[in-house]
């Protein structure tokens, strides 16, 4: 199975594994499952910065190149994705994450969230409590 983690979780997987929800770094380490990453996730984390904001401090630069070194796939972000938020219903207002779901919906990924306000969609999306 292909994971796409939520831009928090990517962060603490990469930056913080002790912060991980229990079970997610054996589904990461598990070789049946793919994990990925998102264009969109580096975008956020770049925005965030610019803003201050204290929990995006990871440099996505050496973030972007630790998961590829790690294996993971990067996940660009294409029309049919920008085109599948808008079949999102209106339950969460973050852009970066409605865009990550849209995506995970599109390309058949499980989207791994420790936000419940984004696993209350429908779709592929896993809530774990951080």
């Amino acid at each position: 199975m292909r994971l796409l983690l939520d831009t928090h979780l990517l962060i603490w997987a990469m930056g913080s594994p002790e912060r991980l929800p229990v079970g997610l770094a054996s589904m990461l380490e598990d070789p049946r499952n793919i994990p990925v990453f998102s264009v969109a996730s580096l975008w956020e984390l770049v925005i965030k910065q610019a803003l201050g904001r204290p929990d995006f401090r990871l440099d996505p630069v050496v973030l972007r190149r630790a998961l590829l070194d790690g294996g993971w796939q990067e996940l660009s972000i294409a029309a049919h994705h920008a085109l599948a938020v808008a079949a999102l219903p209106p339950l969460h207002r973050d852009p970066f994450d409605r865009l990550l779901l849209a995506q995970a919906s599109a390309d058949g990924l499980l989207l791994i969230t420790a936000d419940l306000q984004l696993a209350a969609y429908p779709g592929p999306v896993r809530w774990m409590a951080a």
